[in-house]
């Protein structure tokens, strides 16, 4: 029977991608310090880096005031993640040609599964080379990685070549093959049965693991090849473990005890222990518009009257498709070449114009103009299949569907109105949840998320009360004896007051989920009463009888 090709992975690593791109663009010189400056917390640090800012002494997280301080000529540009982003994409589309199976790895890398594909370039050594050769005609610094496994093949791309030190600068790439370091001129194809023309195959030997030595080439590289965090490597270096060889021979049991389970899902990963496959993009879709201006605008009544011309088109395309908008994006282009961008999200699927405008409009202020927009494109960032709805099925489901209908899109656009203001996670809903547990007879749901409840809430057997807490103490010092029927105090003391018993009404006695271990329920049965005190509270009071932890008196809740 014929054998199925061995499993191969290619990674590529585009360390210096945000620079670079704005290099292709015009905004700076390869032979020019550039770099892109992103803020983090309250300082601004260099993101991203060409080699000459590298040779300059530069390096990635570096202050930019320390980075002019060393390189007075050092050219910045603010960064732009989302145009990033893009220009990854568009480098996967790129990658579609050596292999259909290809995805991004964001920020700054992608992931190509080459089984059965590299026979088609001449060999694996050839196809790197083409892929290496390509980069240098955009003008792209790259590090590949090629290896049966995607751990073993990121790791080669990123950390081969490199020595084991205490910390590292992800901007350190002095293995970056030469042919990379510069854009080249346009050469000629390779030719099928000839010798590959492109160069970077000596440079990129070091990077290709053959089939079946993945153990040997993970072995000398540092333990931050396995995408661990840098709190393990730093606790593992200080044991004296630094390199994955290291951690072949360990107990796998007192290293899962020690650094977690992730440290060794990891490093399966990596060996081809634990299959890790590669999850190709989706087609596009995109479902956006876009229109250009002739003059620069900044007022809000020229950006409504834009909208009110995107709109109808972006909501034809997703009624053309059956789809109904989530999330809603506008991408303002300023004249200065960046994006301002503002996002909003419903709580119900749409491709109604008249339920999405009022939350943009909301939204503008947020955008700055600068000098002025040029151009504005609307995108429907999520969105969900929307059908028509039957009622059908029985008389209780159906007049629920009924009273749905006839209250109309007047939630859903509250909930959308409030959501662009505090954020769609924060708008919240309550259903009935399978418990006899007070705290735990409801569940919390995302209301832009989540159907109102579809049956009404079960009434409990005893009233329950309007603000529910976890419980608190309560001092009864006259509360002496215990048994099944503990006293009643007459007095007790609660939030640092005293308090007089009026009224007590009950006992409701509540038994804790015994399969179930539950902290707060350690303290054994409860009974529980209405108790009015002189100032005319009424509190929700329960004696536990003692479990695993001892009873007494507590305060669990207050009634309207």
């Amino acid at each position: 029977m014929p054998s199925h090709p061995a499993r191969r992975i290619l990674s590529l690593w585009f360390p210096r991608l945000g620079a670079e791109r704005l290099v292709r663009a015009g905004a700076g010189s390869a032979d020019t310090p550039f770099a892109t400056v992103a803020e983090v917390g309250n300082t601004r640090v260099l993101a991203s880096l060409t080699a000459a800012a590298s040779a300059a002494g530069l390096a990635r997280g570096q202050p930019l005031r320390d980075a002019f301080a060393l390189c007075p000529g050092l050219v910045t540009r603010p960064a732009d993640p989302a145009r990033e982003a893009a220009f990854l994409s568009a480098l996967r589309r790129w990658a579609g040609r050596f292999s259909p199976w290809v995805a991004e790895e964001a920020p700054d890398g992608l992931v190509i599964d080459l089984t059965g594909c590299a026979h088609l370039w001449g060999g694996e050594a050839a196809l790197v080379a083409e892929v290496m050769g390509d980069c240098a005609d955009l003008g792209l610094t790259v590090c590949p990685g090629l290896a049966d496994t995607l751990g073993a093949a990121w790791a080669l791309a990123r950390y081969a070549g490199q020595g084991v030190a205490p910390a590292r600068s992800g901007d350190a790439i002095d293995q970056e093959a030469h042919a990379t370091r510069s854009r080249a001129a346009k050469r000629h194809r390779w030719e099928r049965g000839g010798t590959p023309l492109r160069g970077g195959v000596s440079a990129a030997a070091g990077r290709i693991c053959p089939p079946g030595g993945t153990g040997a080439a993970l072995a000398p590289l540092p333990i931050a090849a396995l995408r661990v965090d840098e709190a393990t490597v730093a606790a593992l270096a200080q044991v004296g473990l630094r390199r994955v060889g290291d951690l072949t021979g360990m107990p796998r049991a007192a290293l899962a005890r020690r650094y977690g389970l992730h440290l060794i899902r990891q490093l399966d990963r990596a060996t081809g222990a634990e299959p890790e496959p590669v999850a190709p993009a989706e087609a596009e879709r995109p479902f956006a518009v876009r229109m250009a201006f002739p003059e620069p605008i900044g007022l809000m009544d020229d950006l409504l009257a834009a909208l009110d011309r995107l709109l109808p088109a972006l909501g034809e395309r997703l009624q053309a498709r059956g789809r109904g908008a989530r999330t809603v994006e506008v991408q303002a282009g300023r004249v200065d070449g960046e994006t301002a961008v503002v996002r909003v999200g419903l709580a119900q699927a749409t491709a109604d114009p008249a339920r999405i405008r009022p939350l943009l409009a909301m939204k503008l202020d947020g955008l700055d103009a600068g000098f002025g927009f040029d151009r504005l494109r609307l995108v429907a960032v999520l969105t969900e299949p929307v059908h028509a709805r039957q009622l059908a099925g029985q008389v209780a489901a159906t007049d629920a569907a009924l009273a749905r209908a006839a209250a109309g899109p007047g939630l859903d656009d509250l909930i959308g109105r409030l959501g662009a203001r505090v954020g769609l996670e924060a708008i919240t809903r309550m259903h009935p949840a399978d418990s006899h547990i007070p705290e735990k007879g409801f569940a919390v749901l995302a209301a832009a998320w989540s159907d109102p409840a579809p049956t009404p809430w079960p009434w409990p057997p005893r009233p329950r009360p309007l603000l529910l807490w976890r419980p608190e103490a309560v001092a009864a010092p006259d509360a002496v004896g215990g048994g099944d029927a503990p006293p009643q105090p007459a007095l007790f003391r609660w939030r640092g007051r005293d308090h007089r018993a009026v009224a007590w009404e009950g006992p409701e006695r509540l038994a804790p989920e015994w399969w179930l271990d539950d902290p707060d329920w350690r303290s054994g049965v409860r009974d529980y009463w209405q108790v009015t005190v002189a100032t005319g509270e009424r509190l929700w009071l329960f004696h536990a009888h003692g479990g695993e932890r001892s009873g007494g008196w507590f305060c669990q809740g207050v009634f309207a």
